[in-house]
């Protein structure tokens, strides 16, 4: 229990320090939502009179208000679920923008993380267990892949796929010349799949190398243990020797590194989003910063927070649940 009380009081500590250099970064950066919007403004054709103070209000940017003021209204926003309204798309509430982007991440690059995983574990695992078969030869080629940058890996499979052979679209999370938007029907699952197929691929060949090398190297190290050589030594079906004592002991580092990475799912891929103009969080938050929409910019920031935390959170519970030694010696 008192593992458990630690690592709440712990991450409630770490919650609140996220949130509140959350509000405070963007408050140190030069300009402010207010200003920015109406320059935008003054330029599209100027604004009705006497509308300034309204909108400063719904910037939450109250010129009369200390910083302390504007921290407990932040805070108290914060709780009824308003962060705030973007300067990029005034006036959407930056819920709402979120809340559009976010399906979109947590399809692709959720989809993709997992099927990274367990690819990677799985041919790690039998690496491990069967050295010097072909399997082995894999682990050169996939750390190469690895080290190469996304946005690379997104170009190269563009051009080949999409530009030379014309096989998959080269933009875009479905077909707009044929749907007006996202909807309920085959047909448009069977657009996004298509469209999501080379982004989704670009995560995997960058993601699973990590995974195979990891696997591959704590089975190595675990068969090597006296409980696994004690286990073959009492006859015990290869099969039983491998799932039961070596991966499921090799694989627990992995599962913790899994969790983190489920975590910055949400954070989406900046640059994978980008290169394929990906509707999701990662281009969402490169939007934000090219126009300076710090609002948008802080719930981004705050949503992926929460995100990490709450996965670094659960997974701390499970591991503590699944090797009780974690719990003893925190």
């Amino acid at each position: 229990m008192k593992f458990y009380l630690r690592r709440i009081g712990f991450y409630a500590i770490t919650l609140w320090a996220a949130i509140s250099l959350n509000f405070l970064i963007p408050r140190l950066l030069p300009g402010d939502p207010f200003s920015i919007l109406m320059a935008k403004l003054q330029r599209a054709g100027g604004i009705p009179a006497g509308t300034e103070n309204s909108i400063r209000l719904l910037l939450g940017a109250a010129e009369d208000q200390t910083l302390w003021e504007q921290y407990v209204t932040y805070w108290g926003n914060l709780l009824r679920g308003d962060l705030g309204v973007s300067v990029t798309n005034f006036p959407a509430p930056v819920t709402q923008l979120i809340g559009d982007a976010l399906p979109w991440t947590l399809g692709l690059v959720g989809t993709a993380t997992v099927i990274s995983f367990v690819l990677g574990i799985g041919l790690g695992a039998f690496a491990g267990w069967k050295r010097g078969t072909w399997v082995d030869s894999l682990v050169p080629s996939t750390t190469m892949l690895q080290s190469l940058p996304y946005f690379w890996v997104a170009l190269v499979l563009i051009f080949v796929f999409a530009v030379s052979l014309q096989w998959f679209p080269i933009i875009g999370a479905y077909d707009v010349f044929h749907f007006n938007g996202p909807e309920w029907s085959w047909a448009f699952v069977g657009s996004v799949i298509y469209h999501a197929f080379l982004p989704a691929v670009t995560i995997v060949i960058s993601s699973v190398g990590g995974w195979l090398l990891g696997m591959r190297n704590m089975m190595v190290s675990t068969l090597s243990e006296d409980y696994v050589t004690t286990a073959e030594a009492k006859g015990l079906r290869p099969r039983r020797v491998f799932m039961t004592y070596a991966v499921r002991n090799a694989s627990l580092p992995s599962v913790a590194g899994f969790g983190v990475s489920l975590g910055f799912v949400v954070a989406g891929s900046l640059v994978m989003e980008q290169v394929f103009t990906y509707p999701g969080v990662g281009k969402l938050m490169i939007t934000a910063v090219r126009n300076n929409d710090y609002a948008l910019m802080q719930g981004v920031f705050l949503v992926i927070t929460l995100a990490v935390l709450a996965a670094l959170f659960l997974m701390d519970l499970i591991y503590g649940f699944i090797d009780p030694r974690t719990r003893h010696h925190d």
